[in-house]
């Protein structure tokens, strides 16, 4: 289970499972990857949530 993120400066993808890891990045700064990574955890359950019923039907 991943999510992408994809904005004008560049794209990452981070894995959700078995916890929430940077899988890959390109062209997106630290400070950038952490915001990222915080709206993540904050909106994980949602995130997942989204992925199953997604992947379910």
């Amino acid at each position: 289970m991943h999510v992408n993120v994809h904005c004008t400066e560049g794209e990452a993808k981070f894995w959700l499972e078995p916890q929430i890891e940077l899988a890959r990045n390109y062209n997106l700064s630290r400070k950038q990857l952490q915001a990222i990574e915080t709206i993540i955890e904050e909106r994980q359950n949602e995130l997942r949530n989204a992925w199953t019923k997604h992947f379910s039907s």
